[in-house]
């Protein structure tokens, strides 16, 4: 059951960090830093923005509009560490 519970934190880990890069990657494509007409860039792009939109897209239908600030990475990160710590807290001793 531990194997278990590392693996789903891992991959909560991992998707966190994928979060925060496609966040800072939006932020440097929207102002030109990056070319968006190289190749690797729109791959890169393309992976971060297929891996982190299906979570992103339900947040922001609830979200009112405020221009142009997203804030719907925001509260992802937060509800993945809110479900994080309830894992290690709760879940993992009352199963070991």
């Amino acid at each position: 059951m531990l194997a278990l519970i590392q693996t789903i934190l891992l991959a909560l880990d991992i998707y966190w960090w994928l979060l925060i890069a496609s966040a800072v990657f939006s932020w440097l494509y929207a102002f030109n830093v990056v070319n968006p007409r190289n190749q690797v860039v729109g791959m890169i792009g393309n992976f971060l923005f297929r891996i982190t939109e299906p979570a992103l897209r339900p947040i922001r239908r609830f979200l009112p509009d405020l221009g142009g600030i997203d804030i719907s990475p925001i509260i992802l990160l937060l509800v993945i560490f809110f479900v994080r710590q309830f894992i290690i807290t709760t879940i993992a001793p009352a199963l070991l």
